[in-house]
């Protein structure tokens, strides 16, 4: 009889303690039930709570929208920090959503590490929650991964083909507009095939049955996969603004889960992100660029202007040339035959032209500046050998005295080999134009080039006093139907194809790694190569920029306020005279020859040393 009380005291002892504990377990499960679901809702606090990490205002923002869309894209400053904002929202998600996989692409490996790195010892070394978190990691040039302790996991692929079988519930894509178009639609977003699957999926009630007898999960508990593009802004012409402007009209649709959103530096200035004083020196600097200060500091799509003349993507489509042609001492940085100015081809036509101007650019004269271009006109036997104009060199020079432009002309005109030079001789150009005409000393050198004269105008020939100077400058004396021949002719020119142009500065980083030493110069020789490029942004940003009037059937062509128009001008002149000269040689009969045709090697005297 007591044996069996006992018993019964022991059994229902058992029994509550096992009541007990799963009354326990029941509330615990309730408690993170509520705080999973609270933290869901407000992952900002998430952050300050958990991670440790004080969110500037616009980071909370976008952290919310983060989780909360579908389809999610930022186009941000430098130095705003988008990749530690990228950084902890995959913390966020892998934590509060086990099991979640987030596959992070960009234009190359190192790029999309650099989001694992920020994580690993930037956010991790003040948060322990999140050390506990974490299984393992991996970071190298050939493996990228996190592993969380409740299977989430973040992933680094490569943007290309070899990267398919991949699967996410998220893909991230850092500087998406250094991704191919098609790598993104055809290999990245295939990673999005299936949605992520928790454990109570598979209880009934959280399912429904289908007319086939079929389960499946209710609609309301199915979790939608992600995409997200970070990138700072680029050109119209790109892929990506046709992307960005499709997302800013399905974000107008309230039945979509979508966002998009550009901040410019003048946010992070505000946030403490970057300094003011540093921005104003960077805008100061003698290299400064506008286009690229558009995109990369504006957040502004780079493009046409409304009421230009020249459109942008005729004249982007043009930018086709990999590499410039340097003089000696520029190739020589880099002694690479790509950069060496080559040996002149059969009926090759090399054109040197120069816009003069004197003053340096001040407050007071903006738009003075002189620019030159020099032009290597190859004709194409399949286009009928008509040329075409390959822009191989440019450079422009402020507030150098007349003799200095005079030398740096001639001197170019020697080494690039060229037949005739296009100069303004209006106004300040007759000076230089002057200069030409005489003999002219390099006192740096000891060499003395030989005057030239003039081909097409006979006034201006007569003030060269040496009857035997090769007959070789075009002396441009322009009026209003002159001016709008060569505005007219040049914009057909960018249509026609017949025009091209460097690449943009951007794109060659790429091209010029592969030179030959060009990675052991130093920063300001690597400028006198990448300037090539930079000086051909700012003559489109120049182009796209100016204005026409009509009058009389002419057109007059203006500068916005601020603006230049001097490498228009120059271009606009040499591109004229090159076509003069072609079609004259296409009239038969009427072949033009430049001096140098008529030698095989130089005269004696062309360089004198005294």
């Amino acid at each position: 009889m007591i044996s069996t009380q006992t018993d019964s005291i022991y059994s229902t002892s058992s029994v509550t303690t096992k009541d007990r504990i799963k009354e326990q377990r029941q509330e615990t499960m309730d408690k993170v039930n509520t705080v999973t679901g609270y933290y869901r809702e407000h992952p900002e606090h998430f952050v300050e709570d958990y991670l440790n990490i004080i969110l500037k205002p616009f980071q909370s923002i976008l952290i919310c929208f983060m989780n909360i869309c579908n389809q999610f894209m930022f186009l941000a400053c430098r130095g705003l920090g988008k990749t530690f904002l990228v950084a902890i929202f995959c913390v966020v998600r892998c934590i509060l959503y086990p099991g979640t996989t987030i596959c992070i692409a960009s234009g190359n490996r190192k790029q999309a590490n650099l989001v694992l790195d920020k994580i690993i010892n930037l956010i991790m070394p003040g948060a322990p929650n999140l050390r506990a978190e974490i299984e393992s990691w991996s970071i190298t040039g050939e493996k990228g991964e996190i592993k969380f302790r409740n299977t989430s996991k973040i992933l680094v692929v490569t943007s290309r083909d070899s990267a398919r079988g991949a699967r996410a519930n998220i893909l991230i894509t850092d500087e998406f507009r250094m991704v191919s178009k098609d790598v993104i639609q055809t290999v990245l977003k295939k990673f999005l095939s299936n949605p992520r699957q928790p454990g109570f999926f598979k209880l009934k009630k959280y399912q429904y049955q289908r007319s086939d007898g079929s389960w499946h999960v209710k609609p309301e508990y199915q979790e939608r996969n992600k995409e997200i593009y970070m990138s700072s802004a680029w050109f119209c012409s790109h892929w990506s603004y046709a992307k960005a402007k499709g997302y800013a009209a399905t974000m107008l649709d309230d039945s979509k889960k979508c966002f998009i959103c550009g901040f410019p530096y003048q946010l992070a200035i505000r946030e403490g992100l970057l300094m003011r004083e540093q921005v104003e020196d960077d805008m100061a600097e003698s290299d400064y660029n506008e286009v690229s200060w558009s995109m990369e500091m504006d957040c502004l799509f780079y493009g046409d202007f409304e009421g230009s003349f020249y459109e942008y993507p005729v004249i982007n489509q043009t930018r086709t040339i990999k590499y410039p042609w340097l003089p000696p001492d520029y190739s020589r940085l880099a002694g690479d035959k790509k950069l060496i100015i080559p040996p002149k081809q059969h009926d090759e036509k090399r054109i040197l032209s120069i816009d003069i101007a004197l003053m340096a650019t001040t407050t007071k004269h903006k738009n003075d500046a002189s620019a030159i271009f020099i032009n290597s006109c190859v004709p194409q036997k399949q286009k009928g050998g008509r040329f075409v104009h390959n822009i191989i060199y440019s450079d422009t020079l402020e507030g150098e005295l007349t003799r200095v432009q005079a030398l740096i002309v001639r001197k170019l005109y020697e080494q690039f080999d060229c037949d005739y030079i296009v100069i303004d001789a209006n106004g300040v150009g007759s000076g230089v134009y002057d200069a030409l005409v005489e003999e002219i000393k390099d006192t740096e050198t000891g060499v003395v080039y030989p005057p030239l004269s003039c081909c097409n105008n006979p006034d201006m020939a007569s003030r060269c006093k040496d009857k035997s100077a090769p007959k070789v400058i075009w002396a441009i004396k322009a009026g209003a139907k002159f001016n709008s021949d060569c505005a007219l002719a040049l914009r057909e020119g960018f249509k026609s194809g017949r025009i091209k142009l460097l690449i943009n500065e951007f794109d060659a980083e790429t091209c010029l790694n592969d030179i030959k030493g060009y990675s052991n110069l130093s920063p300001i020789e690597r400028t006198k190569i990448i300037k090539q490029y930079i000086n051909t942004t700012l003559l489109v940003n120049e182009l796209v920029k100016l204005n026409i009037e009509e009058n009389n059937k002419l057109i007059k062509v203006k500068e916005m306020s601020g603006m230049r128009k001097d490498r228009f001008s120059s271009l606009s002149y040499n591109y004229y005279v090159a076509r003069q000269i072609e079609d004259s040689i296409r009239q038969k009969g009427n072949t033009i020859y430049s001096a140098k045709d008529f030698f095989v090697f130089r005269a004696p005297d062309m360089y004198k040393y005294r």
